[in-house]
């Protein structure tokens, strides 16, 4: 399929810039798989379109603060995205403006923490080694800013609002520079529903890297591939899962993020493995889910992976459709936005 076959017109003013007052109060639009339909709702209604046979499978990453803002000596100013941590206190990261570094430029960010250039890759970005006095992410806790994506816009850069809102109310382990965004319509509130209707529920976690920033750069999208992401499933998390399908209970995933981590842990056994292993999926139409057998989604961008990602789920004319009418009634688009269960 060509990417294009991906792309949908989307009003600027449909993007959402600011969370909802309260997170479970969003629209959520269900589209019925075997029904070939779709219909509207709230996502305060979403534990009634479960069972409890069902799995409700959560990422509990936790997005740090991974925007840094420092000097060269000279006095240019640096800005600084980690992406990822390669050893202790050497990180892969993108800067701006880039071609202000080079191989030994220092940053200073403030009193506690400096950096040296190590090696600036071909891909545009660098390598940087950190010298923290103190604790690190101590440091970047009180000193870096949320790593919204590029499409919100601040005038006065991120609130204390957006540190608190693009986090999910469960995140618990530290490592993600994007929030797995389905989770965020969810309220302590929702969460006991789930346990007032006995609802199993498992975590998981799989940081969430740059590639979700990532735009599609080829025309066939068999081209395409996201970027590899780490992930963990505990030895009770796998338990737990595998027991489930061999039951032939449903596995409801929350977010993209999960359900490509969920794709990626069978082994050649057809058993889902604990431990650490890498997401290295790159879900289209025509992929044979395995794991999955509902997900919870937010609106993504045209022409993007995770709407290729969806449509492999849902059907491509149905997905196709669904986003039409999601933009015709007025739906709110990508992080902060409402929300789509697939079923």
């Amino acid at each position: 399929m060509k990417i294009t076959d991906f792309d949908f017109k989307l009003p600027k003013e449909l993007i959402a810039q600011v969370p909802l007052p309260v997170r479970d109060r969003s629209r959520m639009l269900v589209v019925n798989r075997t029904e070939n339909r779709f219909f509207d709702d709230h996502f305060l209604n979403f534990v009634d379109h479960l069972s409890t046979d069902d799995v409700v499978v959560f990422n509990n990453t936790k997005v740090f603060p991974a925007r840094l803002f420092g000097k060269k000596i000279s006095g240019a100013e640096i800005e600084i995205f980690l992406v990822r941590e390669i050893e202790p206190l050497v990180w892969e990261a993108l800067a701006r403006p880039l071609k202000r570094l080079s191989e030994g430029s220092e940053i200073v960010f403030d009193e506690n923490l400096r950096a040296k250039i190590l090696k600036i890759t071909e891909d545009g970005r660098c390598q940087l080694a950190f010298l923290c006095d103190g604790e690190f992410f101590e440091v970047i806790e009180r000193i870096g800013r949320t790593p919204l994506p590029p499409y919100i816009r601040r005038d006065n850069d991120n609130t204390v609002e957006d540190k608190n809102r693009y986090q999910t109310v469960y995140a618990k382990s530290r490592g993600a520079i994007a929030a797995p965004t389905a989770g965020l319509h969810f309220t302590s509130e929702i969460l006991e529903k789930l346990r007032e209707r006995k609802v199993t529920t498992v975590e998981i976690t799989l940081h969430v890297g740059y590639g979700t920033f990532e735009s599609v750069r080829v025309q066939d999208a068999a081209d395409h591939r996201v970027s590899s992401e780490q992930f963990e499933i505990s030895d009770e998390a796998a338990s737990i899962l595998n027991s489930s399908r061999e039951r032939g209970s449903r596995i409801v995933a929350i977010g993209t993020t999960t359900t490509r981590a969920l794709e990626s842990s069978l082994s050649n056994d057809g058993k889902i493995r604990a431990g650490k292993n890498a997401a290295e999926l790159t879900i289209i139409p025509g992929y044979k889910f395995n794991v999955v057998g509902a997900m919870l989604t937010n609106f993504h961008l045209p022409q993007s992976s995770l709407l290729m990602l969806a449509s492999a789920f849902a059907g491509h004319e149905l997905m196709m459709r669904a986003y039409s009418h999601a933009v015709a009634e007025r739906y709110r688009f990508y992080s902060y936005g409402d929300c789509m269960l697939i079923v």
